[in-house]
């Protein structure tokens, strides 16, 4: 009886143990699973765990937000990359499934995309169901620049990242908003000393080191890996558009500190001239800009936008750069069949080029043509009666985008250097008595034009 007792028991213990090992097993496959993305089913059959977990991550991010009516679009650059190689075979893609995953199954640690404010609302909901979902989240937010001219406005927090983590994968959500300029900006990407900076790789994500200025992109709906995602309609130019967009806000708080100290000239002259001058830069970006031609705030119009957000009411004039490289035929009949007439041209493509545009009543355009040597810039200028020509020099710079009279346009993204060399450190102080031969710290003589030359280099109309 004692030996059939042992043997029962052994069983039932058997037994016993065998029940809760299939429990185990199946608590881990159908709930830890979904809850933590700690295991996936391969997505292809050639594809490793790995890679199956990027590709299932981001179906059950799409997921999520098409359940919100959230849309978004695909900004990924090294997915994209990849698209742009294959656009044609995406927009027409075969019929039945593609058994290879290509694009989403690729190495890296998040994928990108895009989100325009406007286009949802905030809503709780999204959270709950995405932690629901196995989901952790953060949210990046911090001050929305469009106020921060604003006093009473100045200060108010918006959201502008949000990342979603499930098992070793995340979603880096970039929130765009419109700008008065009539295009989109998103944010930085700044940890506050709350958040736990090992998250995620924060230092590897492709958008937030800077903000950054992107035309609003034509969305195109295609099947990547069969999922349905929106992405650029033209992949390559938004990743050219990508690599230049650096933004660089108007510095609102020292402009605020200029006008305590010198109070702005709010008569009915410098209005008038502001006026002017912000329609004159309009229609010069509008010409330039169909000419595909690069242009930047130079001189005074730099030093106003650097120094005080603005026009410098007594400046009389609005100021741009362009590399002589960018240089085209085309820009002096362009301006001229937009109702601005050629009013001086000095000097010539290979040396010193300078244009002059008389825009309305007094207020005129002139645009300065820099060239590049191996440790400076410089630009060019030419006196008429005497032939006497002058160089100004300045440090190598980048261009970055900033925001000016409701404008999207280029500036120095080293601007306190390009303002100091041309208006030395005393550059704050406002003067209004300037001599362009002698006051810029940055001038020097470049010789003469030889008298041969001046029918050529010394057109005035």
């Amino acid at each position: 009886m004692q030996k059939i007792n042992r043997n029962v028991v052994l069983a039932l213990l058997s037994l016993t143990s065998l029940i809760f090992l299939l429990f185990q097993l199946c608590y881990y496959k159908f709930y830890l699973s979904q809850k933590n993305g700690a295991a996936f089913s391969k997505v292809r059959g050639s594809q490793s765990g790995q890679e199956s977990t990027r590709w299932h991550v981001v179906r059950k991010f799409l997921g999520l937000i098409s359940s919100h009516n959230i849309p978004v679009y695909l900004i990924d650059p090294l997915i994209l990359g990849l698209v742009d190689k294959d656009i044609e075979q995406i927009r027409s893609p075969p019929d039945g499934p593609n058994p290879e995953c290509k694009y989403f199954c690729a190495p890296r640690d998040f994928t990108t995309f895009a989100l325009l404010d406007k286009t949802w609302k905030h809503e709780v909901g999204l959270f709950r169901t995405a932690e629901k979902m196995g989901f952790q989240w953060l949210k990046i937010i911090n001050k929305d620049p469009r106020l921060d001219g604003m006093d009473d406005l100045s200060g108010m927090e918006i959201p502008l990242h949000y990342i979603f983590k499930l098992a070793s994968h995340a979603i880096h959500l970039v929130v765009f908003y419109e700008r008065s300029g009539n295009f989109l900006w998103h944010g930085p990407l700044r940890l506050k000393q709350h958040v736990d900076r090992k998250f995620v790789p924060f230092q590897k994500l492709h958008f937030g080191r800077y903000p950054g200025a992107y035309e609003k992109p034509e969305l195109l709906l295609v099947s990547i890996d069969d999922l349905k995602v929106q992405i650029p309609k033209n992949p390559s130019s938004f990743l050219e558009e990508m690599s230049h967009s650096r933004f660089l806000e108007c510095r609102y708080r020292e402009a605020r500190a200029f006008f305590q100290l010198y109070p702005d000239d709010a008569s009915l002259d410098a209005v008038e001239f502001r006026k002017k001058a912000k329609s004159l830069l309009h229609l010069a970006a509008l010409t330039l800009n169909n000419l595909g031609v690069k242009f930047w705030l130079s001189s005074g119009t730099c030093l106003g936008w650097y120094r005080q957000c603005n026009v410098i009411p007594h400046s009389k004039d609005v100021d741009l750069g362009i590399f002589i490289r960018d240089y085209k035929a085309d820009i002096i009949p362009a301006f001229q069949n937009a109702g601005l007439p050629l009013k001086h041209k000095f000097g010539k493509v290979e040396d010193s080029l300078e244009l002059s545009f008389q825009g309305e009543d007094d207020v005129k355009l002139d645009i300065f043509f820099f060239y590049e040597e191996d440790d400076h810039i410089w630009n060019g200028g030419t006196q008429a009666k005497s032939g006497k020509k002058f160089k100004y020099l300045f440090p190598k710079f980048t261009l970055c985008w900033t925001e000016f009279v409701e404008l999207k346009v280029h500036v120095p993204c080293e601007t306190l250097q390009y303002v100091e060399a041309n208006y030395g450190p005393e550059w704050k102080v406002p003067v209004k008595t300037w001599d362009w031969k002698s006051s810029p710290f940055n001038v020097q003589d470049n010789g003469v034009w030889p008298i041969d030359e001046w029918d050529n280099v010394i057109q005035i109309y």
